[in-house]
C-alpha cells in the first residue's frame, strides 16, 4: 500500500514544508475551482506516501479569506487523500490552554464571511451534515500521537474562525468567550466543511501561539508571538505527523468516506452535465 496517499497535511502559519519527506515529487494542479494555494508535494514519510500543501502559498502571500480552499481540497482528491490534517496557529480564549500546548479541537463555529463554503450549486443541491464537524477517529489518533511526543496536548475544544485578516477587538474576544469559544482561527472554515463534502476524515492541530486579546495580564497577539511559538513548535508537529502517519490503519472505520451517501437531493436526471463533470470526482459513485 505504500504508493497510496495515507495522509494530506495543509500547513499553515509557520509550516510551509514537510520536513523529512523522502522521494519526493510535486504537483502543480488545475481544478474547477481555480489553482490550489502551492504546489502539492508527495512524498515518503515512515515507509508511507503523505501530500503536503502549503495553505497560504509559498511564502505566505495569502489573506486567510484569500485561501482558495475549494482548490486545495479538490485537488488533494484528484491524488486519492482520503485522511486529511490541517496544521493550524490558534488563539486562546481560556486560562488553561497556554501558549506552547496543542489542542485537537471536536467543535467548529463559523464567522466567516463571503468565503465559498460549498462545491455544490449550478444545478446539483447537496446538504451535508457537520454535526461532527471533525472526524472523531482521526482527532483520537492525532491526540495520540501528539501525546507521544510528550507535548501538553488538549481533546476537545470549540474553535471560533474569524474572518481576519486583522486580530479581535477585546470586546469581540470577550464576548467569544461568553459564547463558550475556546480557540479562535482564521482558516478552518470552510476548510473543515468542504473536506467533509469531499468525504475525507479532517483534524486540526492547533498550535496555541496566543491568549488573543482577552487576557489583560499577557500582551495583546502579534505576528511575532505567532512566529516564535511555531518556531518552537515545528519539532513536536514534524515528530507527531511521522507518528500519526506509521500507525495509521489502511482503511478507514467511520463515516467519513461515505459523507454524501444521504446529502445528495437534486433529482438526477436533471443534474446539468457541465456539473456532473466537474463534480464527478465527488459525486460519482453516487449518480446514474
Amino acid at each position: 500500500m505504500k504508493d497510496k496517499i495515507h495522509l494530506g497535511i495543509i500547513g499553515g502559519s509557520g509550516l510551509y514544508s514537510m520536513p523529512g519527506l523522502t522521494e519526493t515529487r510535486e504537483y502543480d494542479l488545475e481544478t474547477p475551482f481555480g489553482k490550489p494555494s502551492a504546489p502539492i508535494v508527495v512524498g515518503t514519510l515512515e515507509d508511507r506516501r503523505v501530500a503536503f500543501l502549503a495553505r497560504h502559498g509559498l511564502g505566505h502571500h495569502l489573506m486567510p479569506g484569500e485561501v482558495n480552499s475549494r482548490a486545495n481540497i479538490y485537488a488533494l482528491k484528484l491524488l486519492g487523500v482520503e485522511r486529511l490534517l490541517g496544521v493550524s496557529a490558534v488563539g486562546s480564549l481560556r486560562e488553561d490552554y497556554a501558549p506552547g500546548q496543542i489542542v485537537v479541537p471536536d467543535q467548529l463555529f463559523d464567522l466567516t464571511r463571503g468565503r465559498p463554503r460549498t462545491f455544490f450549486g449550478e444545478g446539483l443541491v447537496a446538504h451535508i451534515g457537520v454535526a461532527e464537524p471533525f472526524c472523531p477517529q482521526l482527532s483520537a489518533q492525532l491526540a495520540g500521537a501528539l501525546e507521544a511526543t510528550q507535548a501538553t496536548v488538549h481533546r476537545g475544544g470549540t474553535l471560533i474562525v474569524i474572518e481576519g485578516p486583522r486580530f479581535s477587538t477585546r470586546a469581540e474576544s470577550n464576548v467569544f468567550r461568553s459564547w463558550g469559544m475556546d480557540l479562535i482561527g482564521m482558516t478552518a472554515a470552510p476548510e473543515a466543511f468542504l473536506a467533509r463534502e469531499a468525504e475525507m476524515c479532517y483534524a486540526i492541530m492547533a498550535h496555541v501561539t496566543d491568549y488573543d486579546v482577552w487576557h489583560v495580564s499577557e500582551a495583546p497577539v502579534t505576528v511575532e508571538m505567532v512566529i516564535q511559538i511555531l518556531n518552537q513548535n515545528t519539532e513536536i508537529a514534524r515528530r507527531a505527523i511521522a507518528h500519526l502517519v506509521a500507525r495509521l490503519p489502511d482503511e478507514r472505520a467511520c463515516p467519513c468516506g461515505q459523507s454524501l451517501a444521504s446529502a445528495l437531493i437534486t433529482d438526477p436526471a436533471i443534474i446539468p452535465a457541465a456539473t456532473r463533470q466537474k463534480l464527478d470526482p465527488l459525486v460519482g459513485k453516487y449518480l446514474p
